[in-house]
This record gives C-alpha cells, structure tokens and sequence, in this order.
C-alpha cells in the first residue's frame, strides 16, 4: 500500500533596469534567474504564476514532474493572464550586492543561529514536534532487551500492555525478520511514543490506543488477507516484509529518481554498479516506499541519507523493518499532522479541518497514511479502510482501549488535508532576501526543515551561495 532562491543581492539600479525591461516586453522565463513570488511568465506557449521565491533553474516543468503541488513553486495560470511580478522583479544573475565594490558578503555563524532560535520561538508548536519526533541514541536503542530493568520508560510501559506472548497471540504469521525484540528496539528510538503524559492525560491509556492504532495499520499493510486460515484476520498482520511481487533486484519504484525535484537533490537515489536506480518499494511494517521516504528514516536513524539509499534492504531485513513505522507514526508532514498527535490529542481541528470532517479520530489516521486512495467520495467506505476499521475494533478490544459511539473510524466523506488545515504548520526553511540574506518558514515541505539542527545554516549556504559565513562560535 502506498502513502506516500535568491541567489545573489541586487542593486537597486538593477532592479530600475530591469522593471523598466520587463515592463517594455513579455515576461518570459529565464532559467538563470530568481523569481519572486507572484511573478507570472510564459514558457513554452503557457502561462505559469510563481508561488513562492524560485532559484534559477528550476523551471515550470516542474509542474508536470512533481508527486505534489507543494513540491514546486510553479503553478499553471489561466491562459491569456498579463506577464509579469507584482512586487519585485526578476533578480538577474550575479549582480553583486551593496557595500564597497569587491568586498565579500559576510555574516557571523553566531547571528545565523540566533536568527533561527528568534524565528522558531514565534511557532511554539515547533518545540511540540521536536518533542515528539526525537530519537533515541543507537547503542542504548541496541541494548534493549525483553524484561530489562534499564530499558527506557516507553519500552517498559509497552512491555507491561503486551509482552513477548502477547506479541506472539497478536502476531502469530508473522515473518522472522519482525520480532518482538525489534518491536521493543523500534518503540525505544522514538521515546514519544507511549512517553508519560502530565495529568489530566493518562499515559497508559494513549499508550494501548497507540498500539491498537499502529496494529490496525500493521494488519492492513502487511497482513495475509487470507480468510481460510483459523487465525482471524486481524492477528494476519507482519506477514509481508517486502511489498508482494518485489525483490531486491526489481527496477521498480524508483521512476522519481532522475525527476528534477529538490528531494533527488537532498536524497540522491542509489544505484547498482550497472548504473541502475536501487528500488524503494514498500518494506517493512508501514510498508516504507520512495526515496524520498527513505533518505529523511535514514537520516533519523543513522544521521545519514545514505545509509538506507543505499541499503534499503535493511528497512526489510533488520529491525527497522518496524522502527520505520513508528517514525512514520510520531512524524507529522504538513499540511498532515502525526498520527501520533491525533491519538494523544495534541492535533486539535480547525474549522477548515471540521468542514472538511477531520476530527480527532481513527480515521483520521487512515487520511493520514493512505487517504488520496482509501478516503473521500459519498459512496460506501472504502475496502481497505473497512479493513483497518475492523482491525482497529478487534485490537482495541484485546488491549481495553474503549471506542465512543461518536468516533469516526472510517474516512468517507473525509476531504485531504489541505492548507487550511491546523496541521499546516511552518516546519521548512526557504530563503529570502528581508532585507539581508535570510531564511523564513513555510507549511510545506522543502529542503531544509526546522527540525533538522544545522538547516537553517545550510538553508542560507544554498539560497545564498556567495555569502561567506563566519564560524564566531566554535572557536
């Protein structure tokens, strides 16, 4: 199942010149310069409108190539809509910028970080994602064991609601590379997952409603789906590691990988010595597919992309085949909240989210994971999700977790999330020029994330590549 800049300082006689040029012709795209947003140009006989700053080479092609509108800053405009920009103009290459003739740009790396802790402080909703999406170092995640005293607290508090027989019950297919060691070793990486919560919330209960969550997707993913077998269905799932009629060698799911998007930029694909794109199909318990999927899990586990670009058989082979599902679980991708803040009650709907008929609820969960192809429409709920809705009630069941009457488990009549809803938070940096070399937050997904520490520098470095920035603080 699938889920899924400016670059140099322009003097203001440029910009005179080149308002005045502009306003004497058509504005046509040019792919060596930066356009502001709200520029509209022709290329190739359309008429294409700028969403946000656009660095040079990154044309409107874009539009037809990307998975997602957010993931470029382009966008089709009515035909027969004027050329042109509504507040700055094109900015030309290599301008240069004000200040003596010749004299480099410089900015001190100390007032680069406190730019980044001033812009994050005015979103504290930022702090409750960091909270939620931290990681736990690898030797200590390694040193788990069934039973251990020293085990983190959320893996205790998870070995108290289900433990190695329980697993066994619950998961009786279940293939050897998924084992209840790496279940335990998985929920230890990311220590919000069943974490204490402060009163009035009570930890264990979230706790057994995020197992029950996470099993009803578990058996929808990977489960066997076959209704011959004594075992109900519901206790089929970790049955497929690997996304069934794929292996390691297969040429497949990597269509994306020579597409000329910012994410094969941050998360190059992998290739096998004969030149070929390594595959990124689904693996593991949540089924983990595309690269760019891939390279930010390796990232939190590893500190590096490409580790898992690489190697993404270790997604199937190891016991990331589960922690991939627990970081899919505690990750929220805007404009989507996680599924992590639904269950606990952090995510709170606006009245975008309510029109739309997303409340806190399971099935919210099933928009989040697969709503493009399992939500929406007036007609009967989808298979698939009529599935996990049956999953969820048999596992909250097994684990006490009560289900009101008033809960949506199901997702028709359910819209995606849009950039309306509270789940569109700012989380990635793009460059801006305002009025000195600058990063700003977006609620979108871009290169650099505010979650990521050292981004907003690297943020800075790409939008502004002439600037040369001062290292005042590890001195």
């Amino acid at each position: 199942m699938k889920r899924y800049i400016r670059s140099a300082i322009t003097p203001a006689a440029v910009l005179l010149a080149l308002s005045h040029a502009t306003a004497a012709r058509a504005l046509d795209y040019d792919p060596t310069y930066s356009y502001p947003a709200g520029c509209v140009v022709n290329w190739k006989q359309q008429v294409f409108q700028s969403k946000w700053w656009t660095g040079p080479g990154h044309s409107p092609d874009e539009v037809d190539s990307v998975a997602n509108p957010w993931d470029t800053s382009w966008e089709r405009a009515p035909q027969g809509t004027p050329t042109g920009c509504k507040h700055e103009q094109p900015v030309p290459p290599d301008t240069g910028g004000p200040g003596d003739p010749g004299k480099p740009r410089e900015v001190l790396l100390s007032t680069l970080l406190a730019d980044e802790a001033a812009k994050a402080a005015e979103y504290p909703v930022i702090e409750a994602l960091r909270a939620s999406m931290r990681t736990l170092d690898n030797a200590t995640v390694e040193a788990v064991q069934p039973g251990r005293e020293q085990n983190p607290a959320n893996v205790r508090r998870v070995e108290r609601i289900v433990d190695a027989t329980r697993f066994e019950y619950l998961f009786p297919l279940h293939s050897g590379e998924y084992s209840y060691l790496g279940f335990l070793k998985a929920i230890a990486k990311f220590p919000a997952v069943c974490d204490d919560y402060g009163a009035p919330r009570d930890a264990e209960a979230i706790c057994r409603k995020t197992l029950a969550t996470m099993f009803a997707h578990f058996a929808q993913e990977t489960g066997a789906h076959e209704s011959w077998r004594p075992e109900e269905e519901y206790r089929q799932g970790l049955f497929h590691v690997r996304e069934m009629g794929y292996e390691e060698q297969s040429n497949a799911f990597n269509g994306n990988c020579a597409a000329p998007i910012w994410q094969n930029e941050a998360w190059p694909c992998g290739k096998w010595p004969d030149g070929r794109y390594k595959s990124y199909f689904g693996r593991g318990a949540k089924q983990l597919s595309y690269s760019f999927n891939y390279g930010p899990f390796s990232e939190t586990i590893y500190g590096d992309a490409r580790v898992l670009l690489d190697s993404p058989h270790l997604v199937a082979d190891t016991w990331l085949n589960l922690a991939s599902a627990a970081f899919f679980y505690a990750t929220a991708r805007p404009p989507k909240p996680s599924m992590l803040h639904v269950m606990d009650g952090s995510w709170q709907p606006n009245a975008a989210d309510i029109a739309d008929g997303r409340l806190p609820s399971f099935g919210v969960t099933t928009m989040i994971i697969n709503g493009g192809v399992e939500c929406g429409g007036s007609g009967p709920e989808h298979a698939a999700s009529a599935n996990r809705i049956t999953y969820y009630r048999a596992f909250a069941a097994h684990l006490g977790v009560p289900i009101e009457a008033s809960e949506k488990l199901g997702c028709r009549n359910m819209k995606e999330f849009s950039a309306s809803s509270s789940g569109a938070v700012p989380i990635s940096w793009v460059p801006h020029w305002d009025p000195q070399p600058s990063c700003y937050l977006v609620p979108w997904e871009a290169q650099h994330s505010v979650l990521k520490p050292g981004d907003y520098v690297q943020c800075i470095r790409k939008g502004f590549p002439d600037l040369e920035i001062i290292d005042d603080v590890s001195r």
